[in-house]
């Protein structure tokens, strides 16, 4: 899942950033409302965590600009007034949540969003002898469960969400990285053997020669 944390505080935003991504979410940061637009339409995020006082562009006004469109917006607020909430919601938001809260529950509610946007696919995903569970990020091959790294984790994702269409390495790379991952690198190539290897045999993750890979 790609997210875009538009928050101005920047130890906040960070903060955030390194929670989700501990979560195996691929997470950008954008520190003000100009920054989140920007970004938005150059990246397919499935969800953007909006602060609803941003500078340059209010987040009201982000959030009108990307209302209706596939990705999904949380909008985070200090104040937790009915009426703040009603108008979040009436600018086009999908989820509310007034500061401080709590991180499991941001989780809980990003996962949900993100389920919801593009095409629906259940939070438990199934091929052959593979479960993956999203929220409880458990994996198990038949009866066995499978200890992953967090991009490990995301690329299996990934490749059981496509349901045996393949994905090319720039495809992971968006998915499952940030916007810090250098497109030259091996990384996907190294995070796909690696699975591999835990998956063990009969081999899960197939290479498609001069396309990608799929499962």
């Amino acid at each position: 899942m790609r997210v875009l944390v538009a928050e101005d505080e920047s130890r906040v935003a960070e903060a955030l950033a390194r929670g989700l991504r501990r979560e195996g979410l691929a997470v950008d940061v954008a520190l003000d409302g100009a920054s989140a637009l920007l970004k938005a339409r150059l990246v397919e995020y499935d969800v953007v965590v909006l602060d609803r006082d941003l500078p340059e562009v209010h987040g009201d006004e982000v959030c009108r600009a990307l209302a209706g469109e596939q990705v999904k917006l949380l909008m985070l607020t200090a104040s937790g007034s009915v009426e703040d909430r009603v108008d979040g919601l009436g600018l086009g938001a999908d989820d509310y949540m007034v500061k401080p809260f709590a991180f499991a529950e941001l989780v809980a509610r990003v996962r949900a969003l993100g389920r919801r946007s593009g095409v629906a696919r259940p939070p438990v995903l199934t091929l052959g002898d593979v479960r993956l569970d999203a929220a409880r990020r458990e994996v198990w091959r038949g009866d066995r469960p499978i200890d992953l790294a967090p991009k490990e984790f995301g690329v299996l994702e990934a490749l059981m969400a496509a349901e045996g269409s393949v994905l090319s390495s720039e495809d992971l790379l968006v998915r499952v990285w940030d916007e810090h991952a250098d497109p030259f690198t091996h990384t996907v190539r190294t995070t796909v053997m690696t699975l591999r290897k835990k998956l063990g045999d009969p081999p899960v993750v197939v290479t498609v020669n001069g396309a990608g890979y799929r499962i």
